[in-house]
């Protein structure tokens, strides 16, 4: 059976193998952009009677698909085709054993060479959307999630594409401490590299197709101080802990935070997915919240509170964790919950003594998913179990007693905090076998 052979251009001459692979196929699929680029290419006069142009990947593949059984077909791809390029909807679609990748070099290589940036520990992502939205591929991160992906990483490079450009990022990071590079049009004849910060980038234009690259001294810096909180870095620039934030690094009120410990095995009962809506009832501080927009900045984080100081101080963390993916609800439960986005776990910190009501309403509009509840006293305990039962969750109680080291002179004790009740209740959910 002829094997589907994409071969990527853009920068290198072609390797002997790609090559003759070429000169052999009976068709050359290409779209108009690559088409241009393959013009350069000394075996292009060879094949330029074989060369159909279509005007979408998918109608590429569709011509693949009617055809390739029949036909020796080389399908252009760009730079590198298996990374964020048509490879991967080849493989997806045809499978592995239907085709050869040759790749060349990708866009994003050529860009940290240009910028004299190595790739070592660079995350890579890709705002590329492509022409059909019910067909693009799910983005593991989006323009959304800079801000945040800043404090986790000195560089980031970025695929972009006409709704998602560099001034459009630059708004996006506005403000940041960082150097941006737009790499434009990339080995084309008019190839382009502007330096600047986001506040220059944000007003002005560029030719597409363009990669951006972010780079952080700061947090370059902070990563190699290996751990702790460093002189010379300061808090709002650290990349801040994946997990395990102390309440000292929090903004909150009079002790009106949920404890480390706590935090931590309430957190873990969530079993919180990398996408979906989570809601922070009563979120206090937002300590939850802030963890939790953390360790997945792919979730849609509602945190709900009616209290003003409170609810400045969750602002305030927002600023200063840069955890652009929480969005404030100030009002009280279950009236602030009617018109939020049906949620896939819940979190109830606080019920204002509407607890039932709380879960009456979340139950409504949740088909399945996870609700934890923290509890202090027997009354709220007995009150969230039969609730959450009533509404059809199978419950399940923890109870965590947590002591901690006090100085006692030159020694140390053990100095007891209040036991907290953690009430889960799963709905619909499917268990690890």
């Amino acid at each position: 059976m002829n094997k589907i052979n994409v071969i990527g251009v853009g920068f290198r001459p072609l390797e002997k193998t790609a090559r003759d692979i070429l000169l052999g196929s009976e068709v050359v699929l290409t779209n108009k952009s690559l088409h241009d680029v393959f013009k350069r290419y000394d075996e292009y006069e060879s094949v330029r009677d074989r060369i159909i142009v279509h005007g979408t990947v998918y109608e590429m593949l569709d011509y693949i698909a009617d055809n390739f059984r029949d036909k020796k077909i080389a399908l252009i791809g760009a730079g590198d085709p298996m990374f964020f390029g048509i490879g991967r909807l080849v493989i997806e679609r045809f499978g592995q054993d239907a085709a050869e990748v040759y790749p060349d070099l990708s866009s994003m290589q050529v860009a940290f060479s240009r910028v004299k940036e190595t790739l070592n520990n660079a995350l890579l992502i890709s705002l590329h959307g492509g022409p059909d939205p019910k067909k693009r591929r799910k983005r593991k991160y989006g323009i959304a999630e800079l801000s945040y992906l800043l404090k986790r990483h000195d560089k980031i490079g970025i695929l972009t594409d006409r709704d998602n450009g560099p001034d459009k990022i630059a708004k996006e990071i506005f403000g940041a401490d960082v150097q941006m590079y737009v790499c434009e049009k990339i080995g084309y004849d008019d190839e382009k590299i502007i330096k600047g910060t986001p506040e220059e980038i944000a007003g002005m234009s560029f030719e597409y197709p363009n990669v951006v690259i972010i780079t952080s001294a700061i947090v370059q810096k902070c990563n190699s101080a290996v751990g702790a909180i460093h002189a010379e870095c300061p808090l709002g620039k650290l990349p801040l802990p994946v997990f395990g934030l102390k309440e000292n690094e929090i903004e909150h009120s009079r002790g009106l935070i949920t404890k480390d410990e706590v935090r931590a095995v309430t957190i873990h009962k969530l079993r919180l997915p990398q996408k979906g809506v989570f809601w922070d009832v009563g979120a206090g501080s937002g300590s939850v919240s802030i963890e939790v927009a953390g360790l997945f900045p792919g979730l849609r984080i509602c945190a709900v509170e009616k209290n003003d100081e409170q609810a400045a101080n969750i602002n305030e963390n927002i600023n200063k964790f840069s955890t652009n993916n929480i969005e404030l609800i100030k009002g009280s439960a279950p009236e602030a919950l009617k018109n939020l986005p049906a949620p896939d776990r819940v979190f109830i910190g606080g019920s204002g003594g509407n607890l039932s009501d709380i879960i009456t309403t979340l139950n409504n509009k949740m088909d399945s998913g996870i609700v934890v509840i923290n509890a202090v006293t027997i009354e709220t305990l007995n009150e969230a179990v039969q609730s959450l039962e009533n509404s059809g969750f199978r419950v399940d109680i923890s109870e965590v007693s947590i002591s901690r080291s006090k100085p006692i002179g030159d020694k140390k004790q053990m100095s007891a905090l209040n036991p907290i009740f953690i009430i889960s209740g799963e709905k619909n959910i499917c268990q690890a076998s």
